[in-house]
């Protein structure tokens, strides 16, 4: 498929808009585990993804992972393009979960379409509040929400996102989603498991009881 068929806005582009747009757009194929983009210094284009998985990320001076959102098939990423916004300092890192297939638009070739179309300028001002609503929704997760509840949200949606009941995780990996601790994510693990809702193996979290989390999570 080709790039038009991704950008929700290319038809209320002009052809001189598009022409910018698609001669500048360059394709790019990472590998899982790569990283994207390294926090506010780094300005590397907008992102649109044809195929794969990415995560947006921030990190404490700690050095403590937590997952702001994650962006798939369709999905485009401006964080990464944050240089051209005024005002917005944001320390977002973004790595590929799988292997990605996308597309990359040079930053201020996308600026200068964005101030010449309306159409444009208002896709980006609706992805930019949709980003801000997944972040403030992680922030009254991690304010208001009890850890077990948290966890067991966390394991629905990676069963959802991985269409199988078995994951394979660690659990160093689901405390850097979380912004915990790996010991916190064991503890509850291991509670979650005497209450037959999950089975733990090396590098495995089953999942046994969907209703149960699910119970939990509400």
């Amino acid at each position: 498929m080709k790039f038009a068929e991704y950008f929700p806005v290319w038809n209320k582009l002009t052809a001189q808009e598009q022409e910018i747009i698609s001669s500048a757009a360059m394709e790019r194929k990472v590998e899982k585990g790569t990283m994207i983009h390294n926090g506010s210094l780094d300005c590397s284009g907008l992102i649109l993804i044809k195929s794969g998985q990415l995560r947006a990320y921030m990190l404490s001076e700690e050095g403590r992972e937590i997952t702001l959102y994650r962006l798939f098939d369709y999905d485009i990423c401006l964080f990464s393009a944050s240089c051209i916004m005024q005002n917005i300092q944001f320390e977002v890192f973004i790595e590929a979960e799988k292997d990605t297939e996308m597309w990359v638009i040079p930053p201020y070739v996308y600026k200068s379409v964005m101030d010449r179309s309306a159409a444009c300028a208002n896709y980006t001002n609706e992805i930019m509040a949709t980003r801000f609503s997944d972040v403030m929704w992680t922030i009254e997760q991690v304010m208001w929400k009890s850890m077990d509840k948290r966890l067991a949200a966390f394991l629905l949606e990676e069963i959802r996102i991985e269409e199988t009941n078995k994951l394979s995780i660690t659990h160093e990996k689901i405390a850097n989603h979380m912004g915990t601790a790996r010991e916190v994510v064991t503890r509850m693990l291991k509670y979650f498991q005497s209450e037959g809702m999950v089975k733990l193996t090396r590098g495995y979290v089953e999942i046994t009881d969907e209703e149960g989390l699910e119970e939990l999570a509400e």
